[in-house]
């Protein structure tokens, strides 16, 4: 019988402890009996955590002052929910109406399938609301796959900001190793290996195309996407890269609960409300607030 080597076996416990998290977030926060805010009760099976408390009213229609919806898009092993209940509330809170997408099994399929997916849940929010574009934060893959999307299916017109909260924008080395999670039901996993053949083609030549304003928030704790700054794109008047403990020496926020940190929240709030992608410093003491 052939085992695992050491390698396959530590890449194995780390996806099934960042699987175990996200599970028991979801299923501490979930109400009961959740119901789609439209009574889509069929939508709602998709994501049975339901949705992120404040998202996904399709009863909202944006205001003036705040006239580009957000959508909202988990990374992989999570769902519409988990972990973004406090993201949601703080972006519903400042004014927008904000929707969040289920995609690609728990975000394990092909990359190229979840952006379809993320496209078709995009044109249904436009529809809703009559807005002309839509802005997206997205945590992990969902911070990268949107990419995808803008690049190859027609985005580009329709999404203002895209902000990556620890974002697997040039992948992880972290998985030299997740090449055998393919086997396991995540090809998603394999395609964000560093140096992958999907990264390889989705970042040549540009890696920001368009108008978009594209915001990248990583972590120096982060043992996911590693190194972390492979969640940076390159430099460009567009692209604003920001660390958090570069911005709140001591913020210890790490990969899987980056959504819900405070500092991290107010970048994203700070990159939808102004035109062109979140400042590059000057957030004061303020930005460290637990």
């Amino acid at each position: 019988m052939t085992t695992l080597g050491k390698p396959v076996t530590v890449l194995l416990a780390l996806l099934a402890t960042l699987a175990a998290v996200l599970a028991a977030l979801g299923a501490t926060s979930a109400p009961a009996g959740a119901v789609a805010a439209d009574g889509d009760a069929a939508e709602e099976l998709s994501h049975p955590f339901g949705s992120p408390l404040g998202a996904n009213d399709w009863s909202c229609r944006p205001t003036v002052q705040r006239p580009v919806p957000v959508v909202l898009v988990h990374g992989t092993f999570a769902d519409s929910r988990t972990p973004l209940d406090r993201l949601s509330l703080r972006v519903r809170a400042a004014g927008y109406c904000v929707y969040s997408v289920d995609y690609g099994l728990r975000g394990t399929q092909r990359i190229e399938d979840s952006a379809a997916t993320l496209a078709a849940f995009v044109d249904r929010v436009l529809a809703s609301t009559g807005a002309a574009k839509v802005s997206i934060v997205g945590h992990s893959q969902g911070g990268m796959m949107p990419r995808y999307y803008l690049k190859n299916l027609g985005g580009l017109g329709k999404v203002d900001d895209l902000v990556g909260l620890a974002p697997s924008n040039y992948g992880t080395y972290r998985a030299e190793l997740l090449a055998p999670a393919g086997l396991l039901g995540c090809p998603a996993c394999a395609q964000q290996g560093a140096g992958s053949a999907f990264l390889t083609a989705l970042n040549a030549p540009d890696d920001s195309p368009g108008d978009v304003s594209y915001t990248n928030v990583v972590t120096r704790y982060d043992a996911v996407v590693v190194p972390h700054t492979n969640g940076w794109l390159r430099p460009a008047a567009n692209v604003t890269n920001l660390r958090l403990q570069d911005v709140c020496a001591g913020n210890l926020a790490e990969h899987v609960l980056i959504p819900a940190n405070r500092t991290a929240i107010a970048i994203a709030l700070d990159a939808l409300g102004r035109p062109g992608p979140a400042r590059p410093g000057g957030y004061g003491p303020l930005a460290c607030l637990p």
